[in-house]
């Protein structure tokens, strides 16, 4: 798995390098990172719909995730200057309904890449 991880930060430094920092749509940062991530020969899906379940009943129209690479990672996209706790929360949501382990919060809206990593597992 931390090889998976390796991976898929060296192709978000990638996107960033060439990209840029701060300034474009999530969007923007999501369809580079799954192109250069293809490029590298890993597979990832894009938009992923996560059903919302209550009692084995789906509640409401499914929430929508930004990325899962190799069926196991989830990454959540961001491009602003700040870091709310409500992000964390949503991936970490994300990883619980869809039962995954390991997700990354990648913001591309900082002037490094580095200062907008989070990487959370699902316990």
């Amino acid at each position: 798995m931390e090889t998976l991880i390796e991976k898929i930060l060296e192709a978000a430094r990638e996107v960033h390098n060439t990209l840029g920092g701060p300034g474009l749509l999530e969007t923007v940062y999501e369809s580079a990172l799954a192109h250069e991530l293809s490029l590298h020969g890993i597979t990832s899906q894009r938009q992923v719909p996560v059903p919302v379940l209550y009692k084995s009943q789906e509640v409401r129209d499914p929430l929508f995730l930004d990325l899962i690479v190799e069926e196991e990672v989830i990454i959540e996209i961001k491009a602003t200057g700040k870091d709310y706790p409500m992000y964390r929360a949503q991936l970490s949501t994300y990883l619980r309904l869809m039962g995954k382990k390991t997700g990354l919060l990648l913001n591309f809206g900082k002037a490094t890449l580095k200062e907008g990593i989070t990487h959370i597992i699902n316990p």
